[in-house]
């Protein structure tokens, strides 16, 4: 891995400037600067940090170091500090004003100190994976690039240039389909990041390194419509149903079960009662939970330190499985009647075994 620090004035990195909003590409430093790659984010600075980041260079003061990684054919990508210049570059060119003027209507004196300025650039070559680890070391401040956004920036092509127009975009396919199942933004690689794992089981960066060079992207967002669509034809949520819909693997339960009969109107008055038990903590397991019948997914409310302590007193210690005495360290709360049996969360359901026999027990 090679780094080297470099200064550029503005005057340079400003030189043949383009935001081409047809492809949304956007590129500087003679054409030579790739502003925008496939893998960054759209632009999301507001106006006041627009002009923080020129009040700052105004006023002499040090901007942000930014990072660039040199490619094979000699050009340049930003890797981190795309918001500051673009930010820098829309001023030169007049997209907004600063202080109530537009660059064109400062004095020669006020241009020149503008594009004589000097930024720190952090120049790096080396393998994908050096890349990587490089990316995860100085993602550190500023609008700091996500998980999903640090592997675009590995795997970066023509299959991720594809999948971004599915699921990167504002208004997106992804999120008019699919938002009411999905969390975080399109925008922050959160869909694409979601639509992958779901597709590979999790492997995120192994099927991006498969795929890096595909030109199409086309598998990945058909899978991604066969979900939604068996989520919504399955269970035909509700407004309200979707919010307990929201964040749920969805990917490994249309794998589990997009070939069996799912009887909804049972499936509905099941999840209408979960959603009214006090001792399901976890509202967003109760659809996996209906699916694999696996209590792990709800979360089920524990009993408290005073519950578990008047049963260890009544007990005297003794375990009612095996007869043995241990102290109440080496003992663990356990339901008599079993919580899919009707058993509830309450002192009179509550008894203490040693952790062998509730774990025997739960089949742990």
């Amino acid at each position: 891995m090679k780094i080297e620090l470099h200064e550029i004035t503005v005057r340079d990195l400003t030189n043949g400037y383009i935001d081409n909003p047809e492809d949304g590409s956007v590129v500087g430093f003679g054409g030579k600067l790739n502003i925008r790659p496939p893998y960054q984010r759209e632009f999301v600075y507001n106006d006041s940090q627009r002009q923080a980041v020129i009040d700052t260079i105004t006023k002499s003061f040090p901007l942000n170091v930014m990072y660039w990684a040199k490619c094979d054919d000699g050009t340049f990508e930003v890797i981190d500090g795309q918001q500051r210049t673009i930010s820098v570059c829309q001023f030169v060119n007049g997209d907004f004003s600063f202080d109530m003027r537009y660059f064109v209507n400062l004095q020669d004196d006020e241009q020149n100190k503008i594009l004589d300025y000097k930024l720190s650039i952090y120049i790096c070559e080396g393998t994908d994976s050096e890349k990587l680890a490089w990316f995860k070391t100085i993602n550190i401040a500023g609008e700091k690039l996500t998980d999903q956004e640090l592997r675009n920036a590995v795997y970066h092509g023509s299959w991720v240039s594809d999948a971004k127009r599915y699921f990167s975009k504002p208004g997106c396919a992804a999120t008019r389909i699919g938002s009411d199942y999905l969390t975080g933004s399109a925008i922050r690689q959160d869909y694409l990041e979601t639509a992958i794992s779901w597709i590979s089981d999790g492997n995120i960066e192994t099927h991006m390194a498969n795929h890096q060079h595909d030109a199409s992207a086309a598998p990945l967002w058909q899978f991604f419509q066969s979900v939604i669509t068996w989520i919504e034809s399955s269970f035909k949520p509700t407004k309200e149903r979707k919010k307990i819909m929201k964040g749920v693997d969805w990917g490994s339960l249309y794998k589990e079960f997009k070939d069996k009969v799912i009887d909804t109107k049972k499936v509905d008055e099941e999840v209408s009662k979960l959603v009214l038990d006090d001792d399901v903590t976890k509202k967003t397991g109760i659809y996996p939970y209906v699916l694999t019948r696996k209590e792990k997914y709800l979360s089920i409310r524990a009993f408290s330190d005073a519950q578990k302590l008047a049963a260890y007193e009544r007990q005297l210690g003794v375990c009612p499985v095996c007869n043995e005495h241990f102290e109440l360290s080496q003992m663990e709360a356990d339901h008599i009647t079993p919580w899919h049996e009707g058993g509830r969360t309450v002192a009179e359901n509550c008894q203490m075994l040693c952790k062998e026999c509730n774990r025997r027990k739960s089949g742990k």
